[in-house]
């Protein structure tokens, strides 16, 4: 790390000591924009990053709301507003105990490179609550969307910040939200992606972010004369984007191997086909059951639970070609990326946010093979709400086969963005230097043509 982007870390870390996922991503970019600043100093005069780096707003509220028994309960809810220099705020909202102001700041900070990549007018934003859907009836889920909506409303609209999903918030609780909204603001607008198909929502929007991981594969491939084709490829979660992974994975002639939850991972060595992968599908989406119950229905399959005291992810030891770290951010620590290198993994395709730890990202960068982070390979998810976004404006809907190829070519231009970005500043076959400095360089551009805002 040169002098500064040490700066920057610093100023960070005095600045905001508590929140280690926001100070590891700005790490991580900071080293990039560093070949950046150096031959353009104007954005360091302008203190572009600086100013990227600080959320244009930060909304905090209580979210009271009662269970199916009567008890009342209070969450914390958020929305991050982090940057409009390109376009209105755009970024999910994630429900899970986990979430706190650090971990919302990284994922507000990465979508603002994110939305940039994909060319559409979006600026970035995140948001969600430490409220846990997991075990509440739909009743109690909709009470607390309910609440929820009821101050975010006030901060939210299609041409100022648009929402969508993330981690525990699917199409039930975006359907909960909208109807809210649409409650309290008297007004049927594109407010909301991920919104169902009979009511304003986009086809391939729930696949959109794992088929797009897998199309960014597939050019870093094609990019030394491979396809997916026979491929073996380890994937972890087994919500939305895992399991469209897979889906595409299969479609494109590969090989899954693995599927994961918080309690462990199933390892099936026959390949999990079709009709296995649509057991899952019903057993995550409809019975909302746990991963295990895959080893009791196909006996071949090995599950392993997951021991907290390990330091690394017995996953990522399993032989395989390609990796698509598809769960959680930091999935992935130093250890599990030495464990993928030595057993033959050599294309990483992130589907999750921020699922290598830097140690991780330098051991991938520093061999040499095809790695790409999140804020790149998972642009495919916020490039079709994008979509979802042009489509309610029109009010016309487009077919499954138009969103796809539309899909297919802003990954294959992100991916474009990357090699080229790369190149300009150096470091051809860095993916990562090409995904940020690709992102910042459009936003950066746009910050000095508005002024000091």
């Amino acid at each position: 790390m040169n002098s500064y982007a040490q700066e920057v870390v610093d100023r960070v870390k005095a600045k905001d000591p508590g929140q280690p996922e926001f100070l590891q991503a700005v790490a991580e970019v900071a080293d990039s924009i560093s070949l950046v600043v150096e031959r353009h100093p104007e954005y360091r005069s302008a203190k572009i990053f600086e100013r990227i780096i600080e959320p244009e707003r930060v909304i905090m509220f209580r979210v009271p709301w009662m269970d199916d028994l009567g008890d009342v309960h209070i969450n914390r809810g958020f929305r991050l507003e982090m940057n409009s220099a390109i376009g209105p705020y755009k970024g999910g909202l994630r429900f899970h105990p986990s979430v706190n102001l650090s971990i919302l700041k990284f994922l507000a900070f990465e979508q603002v490179f994110k939305n940039s990549l994909t060319s559409l007018p979006i600026g970035g934003g995140k948001g969600g609550s430490d409220f846990d859907p997991k075990g509440k009836s739909d009743n109690e889920v909709m009470r607390f969307c309910q609440s929820f909506m009821n101050e975010l409303f006030r901060h939210i609209g299609p041409n100022t910040d648009v929402p969508a999903g993330d981690i525990g918030v699917g199409g039930r609780e975006i359907g909960y939200l909208f109807g809210q909204y649409k409650r309290l603001r008297n007004e049927f607008t594109g407010v909301l992606t991920g919104k169902g198909l009979n009511w304003g929502g986009s086809l391939i929007r729930p696949e959109a972010t794992g088929y797009g991981a897998v199309y960014m594969a597939a050019e870093m491939l094609a990019s030394r004369h491979e396809t997916l084709a026979d491929k073996t490829c380890l994937v972890s979660g087994s919500g939305n984007v895992a399991q469209y992974t897979a889906e595409k994975i299969l479609q494109l002639g590969g090989k899954v191997l693995t599927l994961s939850d918080s309690n462990g991972f199933i390892y099936d060595e026959g390949g999990i086909d079709r009709e296995k992968l649509n057991f899952v599908m019903n057993l995550k989406n409809v019975r909302r059951a746990r991963i295990r119950d895959y080893a009791d229905e196909y006996p071949d399959a090995i599950y392993t639970a997951f021991d907290s005291s390990m330091n690394y992810n017995p996953l990522w030891e399993i032989k395989a070609d390609c990796a698509f770290p598809s769960a959680t951010q930091n999935e992935i620590n130093g250890v599990d990326a030495a464990n993928l290198l030595k057993n033959g993994v050599y294309c990483v395709s992130e589907g999750a946010n921020m699922p290598t730890s830097n140690e991780g990202v330098k051991l991938f960068v520093d061999a040499g093979i095809l790695y790409c982070p999140g804020k790149a390979a998972n642009a495919g998810g916020v490039a079709v709400s994008g979509l979802e976004m042009a489509q309610n404006s029109m009010r016309l809907p487009w077919t499954r086969e138009e969103v796809d190829n539309r899909l297919y070519l802003i990954m294959k231009n992100i991916h474009q963005t990357c090699v080229d970005v790369a190149e300009r500043f150096g470091t051809p076959g860095n993916y990562v230097n090409g995904a940020n400095i690709g992102g910042f360089l459009k936003v950066a551009d746009a910050m000095l043509d508005q002024g000091l805002v």
